[in-house]
């Protein structure tokens, strides 16, 4: 029997992808011969990176015109990923873009050895976290007013993890640290950016509640707490080297002790 060589094309004709873009369209921008070289590069530059690249980046790379044209592309392969039922797809992640594998199969993922081992984090060590996340640049104390208990040993925990980085200096008296999360914070939670932590608006526009100063704060017990499992990432760019992270976290070490040794 005779086929339709146009049948695949017919088929298409009336589907559409996610965003609402015809297949049709899609299907044809992909196989475009002036876009085809172009779109090749882009997407075997994201198949070898390791790390989020921004689309400024991308386009250096893959010799585009710019940024925008990257972004163009981008979208289109996902397009094409999203109609052919590809496993994985590009993803926005940490003000860049990485191509990921799509959630529902990590369960499958999680066998092979090479996969990058799950991290855990104690209940008040989330806690910790969520606060930084949502009121950074924040002060130690300021997060310590919010949880009511000692949070020193756990933000020096969550550094070590690369979860959070000092963010600067207060103009306050002594100029204590500020604190903030890093790009691997976003990479672990697949988070674009801070405006994509859930009810942004909401909790990042409320003020901290009224601080309160007290030397005899409670250790926080972490030994029966839960853990929570998070997904690692390759990934720990950051905007000061180890080296100088870990002098800082000397420094403040030093501070801390002797405020400790001025109240008693």
């Amino acid at each position: 029997m005779d086929t339709d060589p146009n049948s695949n094309t017919n088929d298409l004709s009336d589907e559409v992808t996610e965003d609402g873009t015809p297949a049709l369209q899609t299907r044809q921008t992909i196989h475009d011969a002036d876009t085809r070289p172009a779109i090749r590069r882009l997407e075997a530059v994201l198949f070898l990176a390791r790390e989020p690249l921004n689309s400024r980046k991308i386009s250096q790379l893959a010799g585009l015109s710019d940024g925008t044209q990257a972004r163009t592309l981008i979208r289109q392969l996902n397009q094409h990923y999203d109609h052919s039922g590809r496993s994985f797809h590009i993803e926005q992640i940490a003000d860049g873009y990485q191509l990921r594998t799509r959630p529902h199969f990590s369960m499958w993922l999680k066998q092979l050895q090479h996969t990058p081992p799950a991290i855990r984090l104690t209940g008040p060590s989330m806690e910790t976290l969520a606060v930084v996340a949502y009121r950074q640049p924040v002060l130690k104390s300021e997060v310590e007013a919010i949880r009511g208990v000692s949070c020193g040993e756990l933000l020096r925990q969550l550094m070590d993890r690369g979860l959070v980085r000092y963010a600067g200096r207060s103009t306050e008296l002594g100029q204590p640290f500020l604190y903030g999360t890093t790009k691997r914070f976003l990479e672990v939670f697949g988070l674009a950016n801070l405006d994509a932590l859930p009810r942004h608006d909401k909790l990042r526009s409320k003020g901290l509640p009224e601080l309160y100063q007290s030397p005899n704060l409670t250790a926080e017990k972490q030994s029966n707490s839960p853990e929570h499992p998070l997904d690692e990432s390759e990934s720990n760019s950051e905007n000061q080297s180890p080296e100088q992270n870990s002098n800082a976290r000397v420094s403040q070490r030093n501070e801390e002790d002797s405020q400790e040794e001025s109240i008693q």
